[in-house]
């Protein structure tokens, strides 16, 4: 196996995890702020990758696709806070697990209703088509340089709101005792509005992106979704830090996991055996790094609660 390879992969699994960032980021915020357990994050995803397939196929315009995707996930997050999940706050956990997955039914079929059961594809830019090299001669695709790039700016822009800005502060009071923030006059109704918009913008921000690399289809959120819920599980409940820190881990660790564990085997069995056991095992590599990170750290690597 060689350096070139190696050093691909592991780019591959900076570019995964940057993009689980941004799904587990919004999921992280709604989770720690408002307390809600929401299966439907996955369905904005989907939500933000149609707009951005229907309004480049619409344009021609990547970046105006982008921008579509960022703005109908935001506001079906807002209006799907301000009609159901409103409503779900005082309710027990498993009311606000079934009213979210009932969500997932209605966003699926109004999906399939509006664009059919094809996929759809969104191809991507032609200033982000082809290869760049990189030192030591490593020929990788520039777009996917760029998602890694977007990530980390995304990142950036979400420590800057969180601890540098007026809402950023509101964020954090709410995440620890919103019945002190309101009864000092903040609307908390407005925040959570605010916050699980937010939240939705950045899926659907992912779900475009990813998009362009992958088919847009029905159901395409709920693979990523359970991937966020390890990354917030790992990276530790309200924590964006926590969030980044996760989404990279396991986006190494599923994509390293795929290469190393069949080339370990082949070590002690046949080549075909070896690729079998090999890709099960690395599908369930980062389910057992989750496990050995809460059995040292119940919170997780930055959370305050488990």
């Amino acid at each position: 196996m060689s350096a070139i390879l190696i050093a691909e992969q592991v780019l591959n699994g900076l570019q995964s995890g940057v993009m689980l960032f941004l799904m587990a980021a919004g999921l992280t915020l709604i989770f720690g702020v408002m307390g809600l357990i929401n299966l439907a994050h996955g369905s904005l995803y989907m939500v933000g990758a149609f707009a951005a397939a229907a309004v480049a196929a619409a344009t021609g315009s990547f970046l105006l696709a982008l921008a579509a995707a960022l703005a109908a996930a935001a506001l079906a997050g807002a209006v799907v806070e301000t009609v159901v999940i409103r409503r779900l706050y005082d309710k027990d956990h498993l009311d606000q697990v079934l009213a979210t997955f009932a969500l997932i039914l209605i966003f699926s079929e109004g999906t399939r209703w509006i664009f059919g059961s094809f996929p759809l594809f969104l191809d991507i830019p032609p200033w982000l088509s082809g290869p760049v090299e990189l030192p030591g001669g490593i020929l990788y695709p520039a777009y996917r340089l760029a998602l890694i790039g977007v990530g980390l700016a995304v990142a950036l822009g979400l420590w800057l709101l969180i601890s540098r800005t007026r809402l950023g502060v509101r964020i954090r009071a709410g995440e620890n005792d919103r019945e002190m923030i309101a009864a000092l006059g903040v609307d908390i109704s407005r925040l959570y509005t605010v916050v699980f918009a937010l939240g939705a913008g950045l899926a659907g921000l992912a779900g475009a992106l990813v998009g362009a690399i992958q088919s847009v289809q029905v159901g395409m959120g709920e693979p990523v979704l359970i991937l966020a819920f390890v990354v917030i599980v790992i990276g530790g409940i309200g924590s964006i830090r926590g969030a980044l820190v996760g989404a990279l881990l396991v986006g190494l660790t599923d994509t390293l996991g795929g290469i190393f564990l069949p080339e370990l085997f082949k070590l002690f069995t046949d080549p075909s055996s070896a690729t079998t056991i090999g890709a099960a095992l690395a599908s369930m590599s980062i389910y057992v790094l989750m496990a050995a990170i809460l059995v040292w750290k119940p919170t997780g690597l930055y959370g305050a609660r488990a």
